[in-house]
């Protein structure tokens, strides 16, 4: 796998887009808030999938001139990964990261309107000192809401960039719109027709009309969330 900061081209997760028999090694993203299948370095984004630069001497610089933004916050670590959902932002130009239906991560150009907001979906809840209750969103965000019934895990929220202010709720729900971010259907829009809640160690399922997928696979969206590229089927 090479060392911790490189991993070989052939060796590199099926998400990312890119060739593999160019060169040996292509950067591996710092550990973070995505995991390395579901996110890319940010300078090979720059450089070998939105081409805005030559080198990645060249990312570099533009990274320390403070033209790049992920999420709305200005980024000078080159090897920050750009994840699922995340808004990128490079000078005037905007960009979401979704999953094809290839399954392989696209960086598509977004309005600037778009930019401001960002979908996150709900993979754990914890309680905290003082009983408080926290959302552990799917790109290691964290938020303390103060009504724990409200909310559940596999629920949406859309969220206000930069500051995390919830805009609004999307439950998990019979008849919500799911984008799926796994299985042979990754990258569909579909709705949901039922919830099956398995007591055992199997995955809970969720059925559709002409399929059914795992819950891990299923992030909820609506007409206002839509996404670049993607279309009901």
């Amino acid at each position: 796998m090479g060392s911790s900061h490189h991993l070989k081209r052939l060796a590199m997760p099926r998400s990312w887009p890119l060739p593999r028999k160019t060169t040996v090694w292509i950067t591996r993203p710092r550990p973070g808030a995505h995991s390395i299948e579901r996110c890319i370095a940010l300078s090979v984004v720059m450089r070998d999938i939105l081409k805005v630069a030559d080198t990645s001497r060249e990312t570099r610089r533009i990274l320390h001139n403070g033209h790049v933004m992920i999420d709305g916050r200005i980024v000078k670590d080159s090897r920050q990964g750009v994840g699922l959902m995340d808004v990128l932002t490079l000078g005037e130009e905007n960009y979401r990261c979704i999953l094809d239906e290839n399954g392989k991560l696209r960086y598509r150009p977004i309005t600037k309107k778009d930019s401001t907001w960002k979908v996150c979906r709900i993979d754990n809840k914890t309680t905290i000192k003082g009983g408080l209750t926290q959302l552990n969103l799917h790109d290691g965000r964290n938020i303390i809401v103060d009504d724990a019934n409200k909310y559940n895990t596999g629920d949406t929220l859309k969220l206000n960039l930069p500051d995390q202010k919830i805009l609004e709720h999307i439950p998990f729900e019979e008849g919500a719109m799911a984008y799926l971010i796994g299985g042979s259907h990754v990258g569909e829009l579909s709705h949901i027709k039922q919830h099956v809640i398995k007591r055992s160690t199997m995955s809970n399922e969720v059925l559709f009309d002409e399929f059914s997928t795992i819950e891990g696979y299923v992030f909820l969206v609506n007409k206002k969330t839509q996404l670049p590229g993607i279309e009901v089927k």
